[in-house]
């Protein structure tokens, strides 16, 4: 029989024991973090070591474009001196959780509180700093690579445009992702580490297309049938519901970002983990700070389709 509460705290006492950890729970709870974000699959997070805490700045060596010259037998060549400038990236965000484990809970529960409330606390930031990313990248984009007249080269593509966000149906779903690709391959983009992010409607109509057929895929299993889209010319396809959106002309626009991994830097890291005895009460305080930043330092390689459903 478990211990009375008082009105409104939770019970979530029966039999057996629950230790609690601080150490195990610090690491738990950066392991679901990392593994269960869309940030790092489609971002350089090369730096997040050299986060200590709030307020660091990152410095970002960039590579310098060499000139390729022309060439006579016997001329003297003419050497330049190559600049790796810096970026900086100043982690200046951060975002934390706090609550209380009661010891009569601690010692009575036979659930796995530690880990069932590290994996909640984790899918928690997840959410909210996905979220917070794919909202706010959008304007980072090269102009060439969004708006009623994308393509570096050809200004060729429609990938809609405030008041006028184009149409995304079964039918044409996969056109507009080759012509993302196209996009991309007139700023010189390379092939590999290419990614989309779609919302969920997206990619119902995905499977609803022509893909469904296993030899238009590429692979040996239907995508209908393994629920995996993967590859789609060049680009990992990735659902997310965060992706950002907004009412307009009558529709719900979404804002797809498309590009490759160099375009946006992410840098995260738990800073704090810390367990402490209630003042008020039998129990601990447990709270845990994460702090990051983040910044597209590649531009040509970020696109924007502006579609509705």
């Amino acid at each position: 029989m478990s211990l009375p509460t008082v009105t409104g705290y939770p019970d979530y006492s029966s039999t057996g024991q629950s230790k609690f950890i601080g150490a195990i729970w610090s690491g738990k709870l950066q392991q679901k973090f990392y593994a269960n974000t869309v940030l790092t699959a489609i971002s350089n997070t090369d730096f997040d070591g050299d986060i200590k805490e709030m307020g660091d700045m990152v410095y970002i060596r960039t590579l310098p474009d060499i000139s390729v010259k022309n060439y006579v037998k016997g001329q003297k060549l003419d050497y330049e001196r190559p600049e790796s400038l810096a970026v900086d990236l100043l982690i200046d965000k951060g975002k934390y959780f706090a609550f209380t484990c009661d010891d009569v809970d601690k010692w009575q529960s036979e659930d796995d509180l530690l880990s069932k409330w590290s994996q909640d606390a984790s899918e928690q930031i997840k959410v909210v700093v996905d979220a917070e990313v794919l909202g706010s990248i959008q304007s980072s984009a090269d102009s060439k690579n969004r708006g009623a007249a994308a393509g570096l080269v050809s200004a060729g593509f429609n990938m809609g445009a405030t008041g006028s966000p184009v149409q995304i149906t079964k039918t044409n779903v996969v056109d507009y992702i080759v012509d993302c690709g196209t996009i991309l391959d007139e700023q010189n983009i390379p092939d590999t580490d290419r990614w989309v992010v779609i919302p969920s409607w997206m990619a119902g109509m995905i499977k609803k297309s022509d893909l469904r057929d296993v030899s238009m895929t590429g692979g040996d299993t239907s995508i209908v049938v393994n629920g995996r889209l993967g590859m789609i010319d060049r680009f990992m396809v990735y659902l997310s519901n965060n992706v950002s959106s907004a009412p307009d002309s009558g529709e719900t626009a979404y804002d797809i970002l498309f590009g490759h991994r160099a375009a946006l830097t992410f840098a995260a890291q738990m800073t704090k983990i810390e367990t402490l005895r209630a003042e008020r009460t039998f129990g601990y305080l447990v709270r845990g700070l994460v702090v990051y930043g983040y910044s597209v330092l590649k531009p040509a390689s970020l696109g924007v389709l502006y579609a509705y459903r």
